[in-house]
């Protein structure tokens, strides 16, 4: 189970103090929390070393969302939006209105090596029978079932000063010590989606959670009402400076070669017509200037041909 607090508010104040964008719409908010929620739960639950980045895309006036979060909990969130969006808006009507909508996780390995490709896997934003997902909860659900095989339950729910989620998973049965006695019927029979007894009654206990007891109720208490007639083991709770909270990766040098990528031509366009190129990260608000003199020199660092002098003043 997490809840955020301070990180989370960061978030929403870093897009709020954007000249150009402004907060966001109430729907788009509560979306991009539940990323941020189940982005942690996910991370913490594989304990992947490296980035896990959540992303939703489509054709509604939400073109991309996404959730990115380390493995030492550090994490970032962002949405770019191109259309209005109503309140109560559903995860459809945000992304998935003519049925395009895509929901990708990636795993991004720290310290990758060269030609190392991260892991990525994309389900749509509607089941096997075409039906549109209303809730990102229920998109989550089928991408762990098609990803994983292993039944999932996941409550999110997020407003402007908490985003909070609960996760559930059936863990394999097969090869663990405490259940090696099991025949290997016994255990094909438990691993079977959706015939384990003992997970149905605890997934159907948590699917029980509403929205205003996951926002408003500690942990505890949360546990306590839903799991109270169940023996429960605590870990030690990660807060503080080992729990998660906000913090993005971007710099000059990230800047500096995604203008590179560009090409010259393009950069050199961008300089004639502004006088220099601003670049500002949609995660965290900030600015990066390259002047005519700094754009000249990314190219002739990069080994490539820079912008041409009549360009640069």
């Amino acid at each position: 189970m997490v809840r955020l607090t301070d990180a989370w508010q960061e978030i929403l104040q870093r897009r709020a103090g954007n000249k150009e964008t402004g907060s966001y719409p109430a729907a788009v908010s509560e979306l991009l929390g539940q990323m941020a929620a189940a982005g942690v739960l996910m991370q913490s639950n594989i304990k992947f070393n490296g980035a896990l980045v959540f992303q939703v895309m489509g054709d509604g006036p939400v073109k991309l969302a996404v959730a990115e979060v380390q493995s030492n909990l550090d994490l970032r969130a962002t949405a770019t939006l191109i259309g209005e969006v109503h309140d109560g808006a559903s995860l459809d009507e945000l992304l998935n209105v003519e049925g395009s909508g895509r929901c990708a996780i990636t795993l991004d390995p720290k310290g990758r090596q060269p030609g190392q490709q991260p892991y990525q896997g994309v389900v749509p934003l509607s089941d096997a029978q075409g039906r549109k997902f209303t809730r990102l909860s229920d998109a989550l659900q089928h991408y762990m079932l098609q990803s994983e095989q292993l039944d999932t339950v996941i409550v999110l729910a997020a407003n402007k000063e908490v985003a909070a989620g609960l996760i559930i998973q059936r863990m394999p049965v097969k090869g663990e010590a405490n259940l090696a006695a099991a025949t290997e019927s016994e255990s094909a029979a438990q691993d079977a989606q959706g015939l384990n007894e003992e997970y149905n009654r605890i997934a159907t206990l948590a699917a029980s959670l509403t929205t205003e007891e996951l926002l408003t109720l500690d942990v505890e208490t949360v546990l306590r009402r839903l799991f109270w007639e169940e023996k429960l083991l605590r870990f030690v709770p990660e807060q503080g400076e080992s729990g998660p909270r906000f913090a993005c990766t971007c710099s000059r040098e990230r800047v500096g070669a995604m203008l590179v990528s560009l090409g010259v031509q393009e950069v050199e366009s961008i300089v004639a017509e502004r006088g220099s190129v601003e670049v500002g990260c949609d995660f965290c608000g900030q600015q990066y200037l390259f002047d005519p003199i700094d754009a000249a020199r990314l190219f002739t660092e990069a080994g490539k041909q820079p912008p041409s002098p009549s360009t640069v003043q």
